[in-house]
């Protein structure tokens, strides 16, 4: 059977976008501009997760233009959205702004015009440290400028289908009751408060009154007011039930990743957006939520955000793609814990560009390769860089004097043979800010199979460190004992990093360890050898 041709890098993000126009060209749509589109959440603190959306949306567009068709990344600000709760480390007097749109928030902290700008800033910023090209849309703006007018009154118009389908979907009867729309309560500044309960499709108005809601389980009271929202303004905004279709109707997307929790709200919008708008929704990729360490969703709620300028903190902004681009599917585990495994992991995709490590297997080389091709928007480095594992980076951090960490790592690093240059002393500040931040927890050592005589060398090596006098001793007895126990030397030296760093690869071994001397190595090696 013949093999299937490896399309574009191979990797799922070059299989998305071939089907993705193999989908519009069977819609029979223009292919003169493709957009992707992530939503920009505005009313908490910007985490990881939050990131995630946009960075898989360019990844998309950047593998359409390699595929010779003009695409753009749509950012969308939900800034329009209410204050649902005031996020760790905020003041107490937003409480005061609760369920008000956050575009109408004043910035905490009196640097931006609202809270809203200063929380999509947080994300553009990020976004643009990790190179992510997107242009921005304002929920607000859209609304305010009447551009969305039409669609909300088609929407409108159809309430009642539109309703029944929610009910059928969710078995949420809120929409049998209750236009979809939520107007801003001209009176108490409120959003969510207010039931809109009549559309005059005349002069495109809604009729509601302030009639209160329970938030997750909170009772926020309405103030009774009655009154009108017009849809050609900002006066309120459609729910997400039906905000989806709409948007995906005036800006003409046709491509949007979506997490499991709103997936039946996606399934809901892409039915009004065929139905009711008349226009075929976006092509989905659907993927698993970030969870912290204890298997929770990430979240202001939960307190514990990660945010990308935490990871920036200490890792490579391409450390953080790779992270949310190395699968689409299954759900992923992040902590602190996580950063050294993902640099180092970056660093074995560098060898494995630039044919260091040779991958036996055609497709899986083009996919490792792609995907790092991916993790720097397919701009990689022209030349491999200085790889020096982290988990080293942080023993040294961890036993180095306090007032000059820098120089004692550099001093070492030195002696293990590694050229000092300014990438090598970012990566030295990543680890020195990890240790003094999160400590050194207990690392687990790669598990690593070792046949009888392998052992023995092991066993000779730590014996020899017992009187050892000198690095270049320890050097040769490590090729002594290969020898004398009938091992190749690669392949034991490749088994020796793997136990001491997971990888294949670090600094001169007898030098280093010479360095951390007989009893730290016996303790490590005792772990594969079995004598702990």
């Amino acid at each position: 059977m013949q093999e299937k041709p490896i399309i574009g890098r191979g990797t799922w993000i070059d299989k998305v976008a071939a089907r993705l126009i193999e989908r519009e060209r069977s819609l029979n749509r223009s292919l003169s501009l493709i957009r992707t589109e992530s939503g920009l959440g505005a009313s908490g603190i910007p985490h990881i997760g939050s990131m995630a959306d946009a960075v898989r949306a360019h990844a998309v567009t950047l593998a359409l233009r390699e595929m010779g068709y003009n695409s753009e990344l749509i950012a969308f600000s939900d800034d329009m959205d209410g204050l649902r709760k005031v996020p760790a480390g905020m003041p107490e007097w937003l409480n005061d702004y609760l369920l008000k749109p956050v575009s109408r928030v004043p910035d905490p902290f009196g640097n931006y015009e609202s809270y809203a700008d200063r929380m999509s800033s947080m994300l553009k910023e990020a976004l643009e440290t990790a190179g992510i090209k997107y242009t921005f849309k304002s929920g607000r703006k859209l609304y305010s400028s009447g551009e969305l007018a039409e669609i909300i009154h088609r929407i409108l118009i159809n309430a009642s289908l539109i309703g029944t389908k929610i009910k059928e979907v969710t078995g949420q009867e809120k929409f049998m009751k209750t236009l979809p729309y939520f107007p801003i309560c001209k009176n108490c500044g409120r959003i969510y408060t207010s039931k809109a309960y009549n559309y005059d499709s005349s002069t495109r108005k809604i009729t509601y009154k302030c009639v209160g809601v329970d938030m997750r389980g909170r009772l926020f009271q309405g103030c009774g007011y009655v009154g009108e929202a017009d849809i050609t303004k900002d006066d309120g905004k459609l729910p997400w039930k039906v905000e989806f279709a709409a948007r995906w109707k005036l800006l003409d997307i046709r491509f949007e990743a979506y997490g499991k929790d709103i997936a039946d709200s996606v399934k809901i919008n892409d039915w009004v957006s065929k139905h009711i708008l008349n226009y075929d929704p976006p092509l989905h990729v659907r993927y698993e939520m970030f969870l912290d360490s204890l298997g929770r969703k990430i979240s202001k709620s939960a307190g514990n955000v990660f945010t990308p300028q935490m990871w920036f903190k200490y890792a490579t902004p391409p450390s953080l793609i790779l992270l949310i681009l190395k699968r689409s599917v299954g759900t992923r585990h992040i902590s602190p814990q996580t950063i050294p495994r993902l640099m180092d992991e970056l660093d074995y995709l560098e060898d494995v560009y630039f044919g260091k490590i040779k991958i036996n297997n055609k497709k899986e080389e083009a996919k490792l390769k792609g995907l790092f091709e991916y993790c720097y928007n397919l701009q990689p480095p022209k030349s491999s860089g200085i790889h020096i594992p982290y988990r080293l980076l942080i023993e040294l951090a961890e036993y180095s004097p306090t007032e000059s960490k820098m120089d004692y790592i550099l001093a070492k690093l030195q002696k293990y043979g590694y050229k000092i240059n300014e990438e090598v002393i970012k990566r030295v500040t990543f680890a020195i800010n990890f240790v003094n931040d999160f400590g050194v927890k207990e690392r687990r050592r790669t598990i690593v199979e070792l046949s009888e005589n392998e052992r023995r060398v092991i066993i000779e090596i730590i014996s020899i460190l017992r009187e050892a006098k000198n690095p270049e001793e320890v050097q040769t007895s490590i090729f002594n004992a290969c020898r004398i126990n009938n091992v190749n030397p690669p392949d034991m030296f490749r088994k020796l990093y793997l136990i001491l760093f997971n990888k294949q690869s670090g600094p001169r071994l007898g030098t280093y360890l010479f360095d951390i001397g007989y009893e730290k190595a016996k303790e490590i090696f005792a772990t594969v050898l079995g004598n702990k």
